[in-house]
């Protein structure tokens, strides 16, 4: 399967509740890439491609740019710990949640965008970090595009 269907990458999963995003290489081949858990980083999952495209399963969930980034940046602060400013703006994050969970209530329309708005500038934060690692999978630009 290759990228020419333009339009089409990247694209956005939800597999067994786990971020995972087609992109295509360099050579215009699709690629998967799936979150780890373990390091926030990326790992190659091409295993999933044919299932993701293919298959009708209630595990799986297309999801857009934003919901994509909002999910991968839960399952980094939940899994994830650590210091700098990534971590601090998480812990912001968090603080928000667990007062409107406090107060019984659901996020405000305000909370929710600065929520939205934090998770889209850690995406970025953490992306760039992984992308100065070497990360193949890591890219920035997601954030910035519609």
């Amino acid at each position: 399967m290759n990228a020419s269907e333009a339009g089409r990458w990247p694209a956005f999963f939800s597999y067994y509740d786990s971020p995972v995003k087609l992109v295509a290489d360099l050579d215009g081949q699709v690629v998967a890439y799936r979150l780890s858990k373990d390091t926030g980083g990326w790992y190659r999952a091409d295993n999933l491609i044919n299932r993701l495209l293919y298959l009708d399963d209630d595990e799986i969930d297309r999801l857009t740019r934003d919901e994509f980034i909002s999910h991968t940046e839960v399952d980094r602060a939940y899994y994830l710990r650590g210091d700098g400013p990534v971590f601090a703006l998480y812990e912001t994050v968090r603080a928000i949640q667990d007062l409107a969970d406090a107060e019984r209530r659901p996020l405000t329309e305000r909370e929710a965008a600065l929520v939205a708005g934090l998770r889209r500038r850690t995406f970025v934060m953490f992306e760039e970090q992984l992308q100065q690692a070497g990360d193949p999978g890591a890219d920035p630009s997601l954030a910035g595009e519609g």
